[in-house]
């Protein structure tokens, strides 16, 4: 896959100092959607994805810390169990998915707003 395609990821950390910890939420917060505490999604090519892990490099102490990406497939199969953070109808779906392409085929058009 060519490294602009763009794709989804899952980012998940584990910070050990509070400061640290509330500085990369912050960061993550304006570059990918909370999923859950911790964890995030983040719309976006490999080259992307290198650039914000490089990112997030600067922010953390390797020795303690923890960062993970993960590429999403294409075709992704969520499972829940309990109280979800994200409504019962919302849906996370990458630029890629057939399942977004669907909703904008079937999505109703807006009357146009020519004077």
């Amino acid at each position: 896959m060519a490294l602009n395609t763009p794709r989804g990821w899952l980012i998940a950390y584990d910070i050990t100092h509070p400061k640290r910890l509330a500085r990369l939420h912050r960061f993550l917060v304006k570059h990918a959607t909370p999923v859950q505490y911790s964890v995030f999604h983040f719309e976006g090519s490999a080259a992307q994805m290198g650039r914000l892990m490089d990112d997030l490099d600067s922010r953390i102490d390797p020795s303690s810390d923890d960062v993970r990406g993960y590429q999403l497939p294409e075709r992704l199969s969520i499972d829940t169990l309990g109280r979800g953070s994200l409504p019962g109808n919302a849906l996370i779906l990458s630029a890629t998915s057939p399942s977004l392409q669907q909703l904008l085929a079937r999505a109703p058009k807006l009357p146009s707003t020519s004077s």
